[in-house]
């Protein structure tokens, strides 16, 4: 996110996000060995822009887009990115939306998180909900340890 901002906040020039990357990461993140999934992020986004902005424009209609702060217009467009183009192995659609309301509520402004939101569940129900049953290893394990438990109860009826 810190990155995507400097990149807008400079300008929007695309040829500057690996600079950009380069010096967040060592700035930021000096013991990060591998950056490979703040690249895949931030260059998605970056490069994905021009189909992800109508889309916030679309879903946020009362605000122009450059009318949106900096902060709230990168944490959609990387929620957006993570929603349309991400790995729902990696990263599934929930969770994406969460941690793009927590960069919200940490960096933006009161409304922030209501906002982000807003936009990234129209945009979720859009998709048509995609793994909205999915449930977790751990929860499918206990279900199944609940269902043989129950079998074996009935067996012995």
């Amino acid at each position: 996110m810190q990155s995507l901002f400097e990149w807008d906040f400079k300008g929007k020039k695309d040829e500057m996000i690996g600079e950009i990357i380069d010096r967040n990461v060592h700035e930021f993140a000096p013991g990060v060995s591998e950056a490979s999934f703040v690249e895949k992020l931030s260059r998605g986004t970056v490069s994905h822009r021009s189909e992800i902005d109508p889309i916030i424009e679309k879903c946020a209609p009362e605000w122009p887009l450059e009318q949106v702060t900096v902060v709230d217009r990168n944490i959609l467009r990387l929620g957006i990115f993570e929603l349309m183009y991400g790995n729902y192995d990696e990263v599934p659609p929930k969770v994406a939306i969460n941690e793009a309301i927590e960069l919200a509520k940490t960096f933006g402004g009161e409304s922030s998180a209501r906002f982000v939101n807003g936009v990234l569940g129209t945009i979720y129900r859009e998709l048509g909900e995609p793994m909205k049953d999915d449930v977790s290893k751990n929860h499918k394990k206990e279900e199944k340890e609940k269902d043989t438990e129950t079998e074996i109860v009935s067996e012995a009826k």
